[in-house]
């Protein structure tokens, strides 16, 4: 009679609970070593698999080689989807989820006593009031903020933890289990799309703010004779790059004094969406500021 294979049950119970159509599964080594030059260091081997391919035994076959060599396997759905990632959670705070109405689809052991949900809203989220809501979950629940984004990797079931910190006296690593798999909808899904939606909502209303209020300024640099962000954006030694662009002017605009409020409206008069949420714009907007008050102290302003 042949053993079961527990970890192809782990996996196909984990992905029948988050019931996508594809999946993205990537293969973690923190000591990769390339073949050509030798040098060690971290690579995530990356596949986007259906369901079915995912289950086949030749790739479970495959995934159970990569993790006896030493990678971690993590598993997200593929593309836009309908799944919040809840991760480095307690017991108690996983039965705290289920007694407020936000009982999750899958509970994945990732180590002991350290766990992560999956939730299921019922719908697919655009990428933006996905990432709102798994930032609502990560405060209401004190989980790990830094995986509170629309398609943040999670553990795979079945395969071992190969952290260096909870390998085992034995040398083996523990297992990552499949603690609970409903696939359900939790209940409050409804209530908590609607606050990611207002809070991008909000986050836009106040980018829309920044930008007219820099649209509606007083000419103080024009007056004083000092060059724009414009005159950068013209400029063709850039070459249309504009994180070069915003570093640039804002090294010169620090080294001219132009007040730190105006350099950042001048920064977000151009559209940031496309490194996130308002939150995440106004970090760029501050690094960039900061390393550009860097290279002015060092003389390197124009």
């Amino acid at each position: 009679m042949n053993r079961p294979d527990f970890t192809k049950i782990a996996v196909q119970k984990q992905v029948e609970a988050m019931a996508c159509d594809a999946f993205e599964v990537g293969m973690f080594n923190p000591q990769y070593q390339d073949k050509q030059t030798g040098e060690v260091g971290e690579r995530m081997e990356l596949r986007t698999w259906s369901k079915d391919t995912l289950l086949k035994d030749e790739t479970i076959a495959h995934l159970k080689l990569k993790n006896m060599r030493g990678c971690n396997i993590y598993i997200r759905p593929a593309g836009e989807h309908g799944l919040t990632l809840v991760d480095d959670l307690k017991g108690a705070t996983v039965d705290q989820m289920k007694a407020t109405g936000f009982q999750p689809a899958a509970v994945v052991e990732t180590s002991p006593n350290n766990y992560q949900a999956w939730l299921k809203h019922g719908q697919e989220l655009p990428k933006d009031v996905s990432t709102a809501a798994a930032r609502l979950c990560a405060e209401k629940f004190e989980a790990d903020r830094g995986s509170a984004d629309w398609r943040h990797f999670g553990r795979l079931a079945g395969f071992t933890n190969r952290k260096p910190k909870y390998q085992m006296a034995s040398g083996h690593f523990p297992f990552v289990k499949l603690r609970e798999h409903s696939g359900k909808e939790y209940e409050r899904r409804k209530e908590l799309i609607q606050q990611a939606e207002g809070v991008i909502a909000q986050e836009r209303a106040k980018e829309q703010q920044r930008r007219e209020a820099w649209q509606s300024r007083p000419a103080a640099q024009e007056r004083q004779g000092l060059k724009t962000i414009d005159d950068f954006r013209q400029d063709s030694r850039y070459g249309s790059d504009n994180t070069r662009v915003d570093l640039a002017y804002s090294t010169y605009a620090v080294s001219h004094g132009v007040p730190l409020h105006e350099i950042e409206g001048a920064l977000a008069s151009r559209d940031l969406s496309h490194k996130g949420s308002t939150k995440r714009q106004q970090e760029y907007i501050d690094r960039t500021i900061g390393k550009a008050s860097e290279r002015a102290r060092g003389g390197i302003g124009r």
